[in-house]
């Protein structure tokens, strides 16, 4: 009944602590064993470093004229939003005169759009900071608990002020 939320962080963490623990007993054994075989240490590959290369190398000539500048600037063709907006039209969007008629739900889809916000890139992540399962971090539903009271405190304010003034406004009349 009272047993601590299942962390699948600590245990994705303690799973990788376990990974490194046996790869460290791997080079152990394996430093052990080659010692134990007796290579010398100039049976060992030499490596090479690729900070500086080999051969030869260039330098800058200052006989070398620069590249001539383009007579006219290139543009690319960039397509719109505009642009698709206007392939997208047909012509029973248009009434009789030429006016684009009103589309009522896509008027509705645009106003609901204003209020949600952008869809997620990690939906993982957002499912571990809705449920708390990260350490440190206060659960969304708290955070929204703080918000919708801070609301509710605010337009109570605001009534009890409303109320105030026209309680005032009517008695001195």
């Amino acid at each position: 009944m009272f047993k601590k939320k299942h962390d699948p962080i600590s245990d994705k963490a303690q799973a990788l602590n376990e990974q490194i623990a046996a790869l460290e007993a791997e080079i152990q054994r394996l430093s052990t064993q080659q010692s134990q075989t007796g290579v010398p240490a100039a049976a060992h590959p030499k490596l090479r470093s690729t900070a500086i290369p080999h051969g030869p190398t260039l330098t800058p000539q200052a006989s070398v004229p620069p590249p001539p500048a383009p007579e006219e600037p290139v543009f690319e063709k960039v397509e719109s939003v505009m642009d698709r907006r206007a392939e997208a039209t047909l012509p029973e969007h248009f009434n009789e005169l030429g006016v684009r008629k009103y589309d009522l739900a896509g008027a509705w889809q645009r106003f609901k759009n204003q209020f949600r916000g952008p869809a997620t890139t990690n939906p993982k992540l957002v499912s571990y900071l809705a449920a708390g399962s990260i350490q440190g971090l206060r659960p969304l539903r708290y955070e929204k608990r703080v918000a919708r009271n801070r609301l509710v405190a605010m337009v109570a304010i605001l009534v009890l002020m409303l109320w105030g003034v026209i309680y005032f406004y009517f008695r001195s009349r």
